[in-house]
C-alpha cells in the first residue's frame, strides 16, 4: 500500500446524483448534504443531477460521467433498497471495471450501529470504472451522513493513511473557480 505518499490535500472533482421519483431540488436533503459535505471538505462539486429511479437513465448518466475527463468521483443517493423501483445496483454494477466490495460491507457495518439488522436491506455499493470512483448510497440523509463521515471523507483524502482511493483515480484538469 505504498501508493499513498501524498502529504497535501488534493481536491477532487465530484458529481452527485440523486435517484428519485419524488424529489426535486427543494426537498433533496440527501443530495444537498453530499454537495455541502464534499465542498466543505475542499472538493469541487462539478455536477449535481436528480433523475428518476430508472435503470437505463441511471446507467446513461453515470456512464456519461465515467467518460467525462473532469469527473473523478460519482456519489449517488437513492435506489439501493429492495422495492421494485430500487434499480441503482442493477444499473451500476455492470459499469464497474472493479467492484469495491469492502465499501458496501463497511457501510452496512457502520449502519448496523445505527439501525440494527434493518441495514441488511441496503444494497449500497462502490466500484471503479475508467478511473472514476462510484459510490451508491441509500436515499436517506442519515445514510449519506454515515457513508460520508465514516468512509468517504477519509478515502477521498490523499493524505489518509495507510491508503485511499485518490491514487487510483484519473487525473482531471483544474476546474475554473466559480
Amino acid at each position: 500500500m505504498g501508493h499513498c505518499r501524498e502529504t497535501e490535500f488534493n481536491p477532487l472533482n465530484i458529481a452527485v446524483l440523486t435517484l428519485s421519483d419524488t424529489r426535486d431540488e427543494s426537498n433533496d436533503t440527501s443530495g444537498a448534504f453530499l454537495a455541502d459535505a464534499l465542498t466543505e471538505a475542499g472538493h469541487r462539486l462539478v455536477a449535481r443531477r436528480i433523475i428518476k429511479d430508472d435503470k437505463y437513465l441511471i446507467r446513461a448518466q453515470i456512464s456519461a460521467w465515467i467518460a467525462d475527463p473532469e469527473v473523478q468521483v460519482v456519489i449517488s443517493t437513492g435506489g439501493t433498497g429492495f422495492s421494485g423501483r430500487d434499480n441503482t445496483p442493477d444499473a451500476v454494477m455492470p459499469l464497474f471495471d472493479k467492484a469495491i466490495e469492502g465499501f458496501g460491507e463497511l457501510f452496512r457495518y457502520l449502519s448496523f450501529q445505527e439501525l440494527g439488522t434493518s441495514t441488511v436491506q441496503s444494497r449500497a455499493l462502490g466500484g471503479v470504472a475508467n478511473g472514476t470512483a462510484i459510490f451508491c448510497l441509500p436515499g436517506s440523509t442519515g445514510a449519506c451522513r454515515t457513508a460520508w463521515r465514516g468512509i468517504l471523507s477519509e478515502q477521498l483524502d490523499a493524505r489518509h493513511r495507510p491508503c485511499n482511493f485518490v491514487a487510483h483515480l484519473k487525473s482531471a484538469k483544474e476546474m475554473p473557480s466559480s
